[in-house]
């Protein structure tokens, strides 16, 4: 009922936004030197852009600087399942860069969140992503996909990649990740990762609690099945399946800080009646990605939140695949490292770190932290310090681990 009470308002609200759209567009044609028309166009626009969608945006990575050339980019589907794509960046270039597979969180939003993340990795590196599909687009007949199936398939796309390769996992994914590297280390599996960086992700959410860790324990998870799962309606192509709606994750996202988004808007307006189109743009291009909401798969979510955010179950011993435990010492030649950030209010420091104790036969010199200063949770993979002191830590792993293993 709850999502299709959503979905009955957003098809309401859809005439309106794209007839203020139209009209914005229109008066910005007929020119608006004149204050009122400027105003106008601004608050249609504004209107129009106050909207959550449900497409994955573009990547619009068409290049990148490769040893101070611009070299083109090509996405190549390497591998397609039912929930989700392995997409390679290809670029035009002769030189040879080992490949690394970008574990994407399965959060609420599309993988192009780690845009930057991307094109940063993209100078060095041939870059693999995990572009995860929107649940309410995968038919039922296609079953169910949980940590378990997340787990598997990444093991599945680093096959797919090959020997050689290397795994970076941003958030949410840092226990699949692990999970992932264990099992193909223990099978001695030869498309096993050189190098495992995992980036503020919550390996032991025991480890100084935040308050998404707070909510995630403070009640049952029959609650969260209860309240926060419902039913794809039509005509989507997953009709009937049950999702954690990306809307809702947004929603709660949004009011943990309302008055920001608020004022952030009331900037846009602003800076469209003063001509100032690249401060427009800046606002613009981050509300286009935010907004863009991705479900989740049910037994995806409600499994994170039990397994990972309520039990424990990586750090005590318990987390399996199937029917198999989860023998995270049973890493050996894999070189890991961990990245926090000083100020993340979602994985708080502590959380991520915790994983070189689980892996205690990796050699010494094949380990490393990373605690950057003055960043958020976006900050770790985003923005100046990222790609100025956090990225060549890990560009350091990458290539090191490729020499020496």
């Amino acid at each position: 009922m709850l999502y299709r009470a959503y979905q009955t308002q957003a098809d309401m609200m859809s005439p309106l936004r794209l007839g203020a759209q139209f009209m914005g567009a229109a008066l910005w044609r007929e020119g608006t030197e004149r204050t009122a028309a400027r105003q106008m166009a601004a608050r249609m626009e504004v209107f129009s852009r106050m909207r959550v969608t449900h497409s994955r945006p573009p990547w619009d990575i068409r290049s990148v600087q490769v040893d101070g050339e611009e070299v083109a980019v090509h996405e190549e589907v390497k591998l397609a399942a039912p929930f989700g794509t392995l997409l390679r960046f290809r670029k035009d270039t002769r030189a040879v860069h080992p490949p690394v597979l970008l574990a994407a969180p399965l959060s609420g939003h599309f993988a192009t969140l780690l845009r930057e993340t991307v094109r940063t990795l993209l100078r060095d590196h041939d870059v693999y992503v995990t572009d995860w599909h929107n649940a309410r687009d995968v038919p039922l007949w296609n079953g169910g996909f949980g940590l378990d199936q997340y787990t598997l398939q990444l093991i599945d796309f680093m096959e797919a990649i090959g020997p050689g390769a290397h795994m970076v996992a941003v958030c949410q994914p840092c226990v699949a990740a692990l999970a992932a590297t264990a099992l193909m280390a223990e099978d001695d599996h030869p498309a096993a990762p050189r190098s495992l960086t995992l980036m503020a992700g919550p390996v032991d959410c025991r480890i100084n609690p935040t308050g998404v860790n707070t909510l995630a324990t403070s009640k049952p998870i029959d609650w969260f099945r209860k309240n926060l799962i419902s039913r794809v309606p039509f005509p989507h192509a997953g009709t009937g399946r049950r999702v954690y709606p990306g809307f809702l994750q947004l929603s709660a996202f949004m009011s943990m800080n309302p008055e920001r988004h608020k004022e952030q808007f009331r900037k846009l307006y602003e800076h469209l009646v003063e001509g100032e189109i690249d401060k427009a743009d800046t606002i613009r291009n981050f509300y286009d990605e935010y907004l863009a909401v991705n479900d989740l798969a049910a037994e995806f979510y409600l499994e994170t939140v039990e397994r990972v955010f309520q039990t424990y179950d990586l750090p005590r011993g318990e987390l399996t695949v199937g029917t198999r435990k989860v023998n995270p010492a049973a890493i050996r030649r894999t070189a890991l490292l961990t990245v926090e950030g000083e100020r993340d209010d979602i994985c708080s420091v502590g959380q991520t770190v915790a994983a070189q104790d689980l892996c205690p036969n990796i050699r010494p010199y094949l380990k490393a932290h990373h605690l950057q200063a003055g960043v958020g949770h976006y900050g770790v993979f985003s923005g100046s310090k990222w790609n100025t002191q956090i990225y060549p830590r890990v560009r350091e792993t990458i290539h090191a681990a490729a020499e020496l293993l």
